[in-house]
């Protein structure tokens, strides 16, 4: 009797923070294979990003934009014609430009792939312009209005918003029906003593379930109530887990410096992208002297959301100057719909 055949291993390539391909540590360099892979770059129907390698579908693993403009070649004042490394070009419509809080413009191609411009491109489209200013840049005579690159989504904000979900839907998107892969991985290898640990965001519970079944004291946190009936009917025998239906943004300040571990895993995606560094004080404050963020992010590239997307880059950015990173890797082993998404950061809070 022949078994059913092994499912072949998920191939990945990396792009680095200037657009160029890598395999592991080493950059491609060859001009014509890095053409061929950027021109079979594509997002597919879930919305991941593939490239072929060899005949086979490889995942992209960008460290910021998939595309990384490194000169604009012309412009029209409709249209940008855009250069990327190993020669690839492509066009954009400046109506779509936005502009990020580091003042980085970001777009999107005609082939419907994301990309921010090098400091070079930058310079290059400062000197295309006739004027420009924080909320507009005019091209051949057209003012382009320049939005923020994640706009502003307070409707997340509302329980409403997120109980509804879970009125409708009994497995929302999000809830892989049991812990995170990658945190079932991940955390024997830290070897963690006993913890108090706080998970944000908690959904269902299934996280904070683990991580109390591995002997950790935790408090877990949502804004819906309708979370936590699910974390009652699921698990209505579970101990050492304390669920607190919050706003993750009004914690009582009884909380502050309370926790060794907080715990990330779809909440950054979810909340208001203009609160994204207020929840990087939250983290901060809950923690220990010392204590650790352990985050599995969602690395993807749609704006709209929730899921809102985000970048290495960002996270990088945002996080630079408070923490140690300790672990900072993309995952290999997702759930199916999430692989060449996920990325683990294992981060130490450090003095500010």
């Amino acid at each position: 009797m022949t078994g059913a055949s092994a499912q072949p291993p998920a191939r990945f390539v990396q792009i680095d923070d200037e657009g160029y391909f890598k395999f592991g540590d080493t950059r491609v360099s060859d001009a014509e294979a890095g053409l061929e892979l950027m021109r079979a770059m594509r997002l597919d129907d879930t919305g991941r990003l593939i490239t072929e390698l060899q005949g086979t579908q490889a995942f992209v693993e960008a460290f910021d934009e998939p595309l990384v403009v490194a000169q604009i070649l012309a412009t029209d004042g409709e249209s940008l014609q855009l250069q990327m490394p190993y020669g690839h070009t492509d066009r954009a419509l400046a109506s779509k430009l936005t502009l990020d809080e580091w003042d980085r413009f970001h777009g999107t191609t005609e082939k419907g792939l994301s990309f921010v411009l090098s400091r070079k491109a930058q310079a290059e489209l400062f000197s295309l312009a006739d004027e420009f200013s924080d909320t507009s840049i005019t091209l051949k005579g057209r003012e382009i209005a320049l939005p923020n690159w994640l706009p502003d989504s307070s409707n997340v904000e509302n329980e409403r918003f997120w109980s509804e979900i879970y009125e409708t839907e009994p497995t929302p998107g999000w809830d892989l029906g049991g812990p995170s892969p990658a945190l079932k991985d991940i955390l024997p290898q830290l070897k963690l003593p006993k913890s108090r640990v706080l998970v944000l965001g908690a959904g269902q519970g299934h996280d904070a379930a683990f991580f109390a079944s591995q002997g950790h004291l935790v408090t877990a946190v949502d804004m819906s109530p309708n979370a936590e009936a699910g974390f009652r009917k699921h698990y209505p025998h579970q101990e050492n887990v304390t669920y607190i239906v919050s706003d993750l943004f009004t914690l009582p300040a009884k909380m502050h410096h309370s926790y060794d571990v907080v715990f990330e895993h779809t909440c950054f995606c979810a909340i208001n992208p203009a609160k994204r560094n207020q929840m990087v004080k939250v983290w901060r404050n809950v923690l220990a002297e010392d204590g650790h963020l352990l985050g599995i992010f969602m690395i993807q590239n749609p704006r709209q959301g929730p899921p809102f997307g985000s970048s290495e880059w960002e996270l990088h950015q945002r996080m630079k100057k408070g923490w140690d990173f300790l672990y900072w890797t993309r995952w290999k082993k997702s759930a199916p719909r999430r692989m060449g998404r996920e990325l683990v950061v294992y981060a130490q809070k450090k003095p500010l």
